[in-house]
């Protein structure tokens, strides 16, 4: 290797986007190999081997990790490399993408997001902030993204179970379908110390400012501020929220009166009836405990 090759490892979901991008993991692999870099690529049947393979490859020494799907891989990678001081990279093959667009970084064009990639392992990793989520008796999960406690949670829920159509479109089936029988859920939140109890449709927790393939939940989210942002829309009727939602697509809900944002660094939730996701990945039922950890990524971006 020259002094500038690194060993990196190439974790690669075949399955992302549906399968639409199923040879952009052995590009990813032959492009740096041919740029004097020492690759080991996986490739497994399934999402939970792959994240114990990668796991295992990590632990044996590697100068960064390189993501080959949606944002679930890269939920795989942050759970795998914060707080180590390894960065990690992201080719965004997958549906949503959404750190990728966090990141500034082509989101729709696996090619270019290639290009962008190893322009930038030879310059010093950006530093970014992640949150951590704690509940009682589960390991710590680590997110980049969002964590989704409400109507959003169950819209995610919703389209993972979905298998039609394929793309960020049947993020909106799901929502629609969830609409016809949503109500408001009561939570009790401590916000930095401050506890309040009311009703709410959704809260979020954001440190990266879209879910869902550019839902802009959080349009003023820094991905590197030290803080979290909480996002809490107030009870609203069904016409109310399907109203709202057409703004939250494009980042225009932030001055509607039953909208709220909150910035803070150590949020508690509870809730009867509601599962958590972050990053579109299931955690579990609430309560949990959501910390940011300032710098706690690497990232080649």
């Amino acid at each position: 290797m020259t002094a500038s090759a690194k060993r990196l490892l190439v974790a690669v979901n075949p399955s992302a986007s549906f399968g639409r991008h199923r040879d952009v993991g052995a590009a990813t692999t032959t492009r740096l190999l041919a740029a004097g870099h020492d690759v080991a690529m996986l490739q497994e049947a399934n999402f939970e081997l792959l994240r114990r393979e990668a796991e295992h490859a990590f632990a044996g020494g590697v100068d960064g990790l390189v993501v080959v799907g949606g944002d679930g891989m890269v939920s795989l990678a942050v759970n795998i490399v914060a707080g180590t001081g390894v960065p990690f990279g992201v080719v965004p093959a997958g549906t949503g993408n959404d750190l990728a667009r966090g990141l500034g970084l082509p989101h729709d064009d696996p090619a270019a997001g290639l290009d962008a990639l190893m322009a930038s392992l030879d310059r010093e990793p950006r530093v970014i902030d992640a949150g951590v989520i704690r509940r009682e008796a589960s390991a710590p999960v680590w997110f980049a993204g969002i964590v989704s406690a409400g109507f959003d949670a169950l819209v995610n829920e919703r389209a993972n179970r979905m298998t039609r159509p394929k793309g960020p479109s049947r993020y909106t089936l799901a929502l629609v379908r969830e609409l016809a029988t949503f109500t408001p859920r009561r939570y009790v939140m401590t916000i930095d110390g401050v506890r309040r109890e009311q009703r709410a449709m959704l809260v979020s927790v954001a440190n990266n400012s879209s879910l869902g393939g550019g839902m802009t939940l959080v349009p003023h989210a820094d991905l590197s501020d030290g803080l979290l942002d909480v996002f809490i829309v107030h009870p609203l009727s069904r016409a109310g929220l399907v109203a709202v939602f057409p703004k939250v697509f494009k980042g225009e809900h932030t001055g509607h009166p039953r909208v709220e944002f909150l910035r803070a660094r150590h949020v508690s939730l509870e809730a009867s009836d509601v599962v958590a996701y972050a990053d579109g990945e299931r955690v579990g039922a609430l309560p949990v405990e959501i910390e940011v950890v300032p710098g706690a990524l690497r990232v080649f971006a």
